[in-house]
Parts: structure tokens; C-alpha cells; sequence
């Protein structure tokens, strides 16, 4: 089976059992900035796990809305392209595809380094990183990135050598409809996804705009679960951008990502 299958499952298959591991994975104790992080910069990664996966992603800044950043990603070159998916062994690696959400989350905040200079960042479902990674370039006084895959996390900080940065801290859990945590920012990209999944990222962050003012900024590139969902009447576009060939390859034909602001009317809970 090509990549271009196991890319399709991820597209209308598995990403439904990942929302269930969203969905199921509540969230724990009480969030703050030094107790919820599983990595930092002092933290080593497991050397069989970094060498997996050094041998079988690329580093590649090619390709993406922001050639500024280098990841580790699956490509053509990658042995897993071809090979059979559940011959992975760390489970489907969502991380490992630059999704056109966050590449439309990541250029904008390059190209506005105001947005986040000086405020402290939550990058939601931060998958490879790159919104991070964006967001510490641009000067944002914490960044905390998250994801519920530990080899999410474990990439995240390769990404991050190979952009020459300090490891940003990395919880990996499921913090949806936990208690809030005191952010400047919020970014998401690519979630909506699956309508259960949709529905609680509604509720959690108009709650976090009620109860910290928290601004929420997310990507998207026009999915169906995306715009038919009512989250999207309380959305504002902030700005469009048209994707590169490669991108709208891996993404059957999306020729555009957004940015949205989220700005519900009334941020009481229903």
C-alpha cells in the first residue's frame, strides 16, 4: 500500500479513532505552566526512538507556507511512503504530515511576530510543532505545546534542534474540557475534524475566552465538519492563503488554508 493509501485512511478512516483518543482522554490535574510538561529542555529522548525516527522521516523545509521552518516529516523519500501502515510501530503519525491549518497558523504569526511578542502561547493539537516552533521565532514570552501522541512530543523536539531552539515545554494529554489555564493565545489547526470533537473544543474555549480572555486563533482549510459546524457563525477570517502545489497534492486538491479568529457573542456557557 502507497502512502497515498495510508494518507486516505488518515483522511476519512483513522482520524475517527483519533478523535475518539481525543475524546477519551480527559484531563487530569489542574493545568499551570511548570507542572503540566512531560518535556522541557532538560529532558533526553529515548535513543531508540530518536534513531527510528531520524532513519524514517526527511528534513524538509520544502513545499509548505513556511520554508523557514525545517521538520521532520513523512515524504516520497521516506521509507514509509510505501510501506504498509500498520507496519509503523508508534501508531498512525499524524504529527508527521504539515497539515494546511497549522501552515496558515504559522505563516501568519511569522509574518506578525506582534501577535504573539511578549504573550504566552498554548498550541493545541501541536502535532509537529511548527506553530510552536512559529511562535518562539516571533517572540512569545512561553509557549507550551500539546499534543496526545508521546511521539508527538518526542518529534516536536527534534524539530525544534533542527531549528536551533531551546525544547519549549510539551504536555501529552488530552486537556480539552480541563481546567483552564491562563493564556495570552490559543492556536489550533486542523481539529475540526470529527462533529464530538468539534463540540468540546466549542465549549472548552469559550470557556477559556470567558474566564481568562484567552484569544483563540485556528486553522483551517474549509473541511466540511469545519464549516457546517456552529462554531462557524462566531468565526471572523483573518487572513486566506493559497497553498503551494506540494501541499495541495498531499491534501486532495484544498487549494487554500485560513485563519480565523474566534469571537463568540456571547461567551456565557450555554
Amino acid at each position: 500500500m502507497a502512502f497515498h493509501g495510508w494518507k486516505w485512511l488518515f483522511l476519512v478512516g483513522r482520524q475517527n479513532s483519533f478523535a475518539k483518543a481525543w475524546r477519551s482522554r480527559r484531563g487530569g490535574p489542574p493545568l499551570c505552566w511548570k507542572r503540566c510538561c512531560h518535556w522541557n529542555a532538560g529532558k533526553s529522548l529515548d535513543p531508540e526512538v530518536r534513531a527510528f525516527l531520524e532513519e524514517n522521516t526527511e528534513v524538509t523545509s520544502s513545499g509548505h507556507l513556511t520554508p523557514e521552518i525545517r521538520l521532520r516529516l513523512l515524504t516520497p523519500r521516506c521509507r514509509f511512503w510505501k510501506e504498509k501502515p500498520d507496519l509503523w510501530p508508534y501508531g498512525d503519525p499524524f504529527w508527521a504530515i504539515y497539515w494546511p491549518g497549522g501552515q496558515a497558523l504559522s505563516r501568519y504569526i511569522l509574518d506578525n511576530p506582534c501577535v504573539v511578542k511578549g504573550r504566552s502561547v498554548l498550541d493545541l493539537g501541536s502535532g509537529c510543532g511548527a506553530t510552536a516552533i512559529a511562535a518562539v521565532m516571533s517572540g512569545a514570552s512561553q509557549v507550551l505545546a500539546n499534543d496526545i501522541d508521546p511521539i508527538a512530543g518526542m518529534a516536536m523536539i527534534l524539530n525544534c534542534e533542527l531549528n536551533h531552539l531551546n525544547p519549549f515545554p510539551i504536555t501529552i494529554k488530552n486537556i480539552i474540557n480541563s481546567e483552564v489555564g491562563n493564556w495570552d493565545l490559543i492556536f489550533l489547526g486542523d481539529m475540526f475534524y470529527d462533529e464530538q470533537l468539534a463540540d468540546s473544543l466549542h465549549h472548552w474555549l469559550r470557556t477559556c475566552i470567558r474566564l481568562q480572555q484567552t484569544e483563540v486563533l485556528i486553522g483551517d482549510p474549509g473541511r466540511h465538519q469545519f464549516l457546517s459546524h456552529s462554531i462557524r457563525s462566531e468565526l471572523h477570517k483573518v487572513i486566506e492563503y493559497s497553498l503551494p502545489e506540494y501541499t495541495r497534492q498531499e491534501n486532495y486538491g484544498l487549494t487554500s488554508s485560513i485563519v480565523w479568529s474566534y469571537q463568540p457573542s456571547n461567551s456565557s456557557e450555554n
